[in-house]
């Protein structure tokens, strides 16, 4: 006798790997799902990181010319330099 396995043999086989194959690609496609939704919210935190940075410089900026515009006016009103 041989060890050839049968058509059906062969088929049941086939069936199973199939059937194997495609919850692995269910899990892989759910992680992906997964992977995609963390990345999403990630790149969403840095973008908000970027405007606050953005915002904090503006408003460093805004300040400077605030107190430069007045330390100009004290320095004409008391009449030095």
């Amino acid at each position: 006798m041989t060890n050839e396995k049968t058509t059906r043999e062969l088929v049941y086989e086939t069936n199973r790997d199939v059937k194997w194959i495609c919850k692995t690609l269910q899990r892989m496609e759910a992680q992906d799902e997964e992977f995609e939704v963390r990345l999403r919210a990630l790149e969403g935190w840095r973008a908000e990181k970027a405007g606050e940075e953005k915002r904090i410089s503006t408003i460093s900026a805004g300040a400077g010319g605030i107190v430069g515009g007045v330390v100009a006016v004290i320095v004409k009103v008391l009449g030095v330099g």
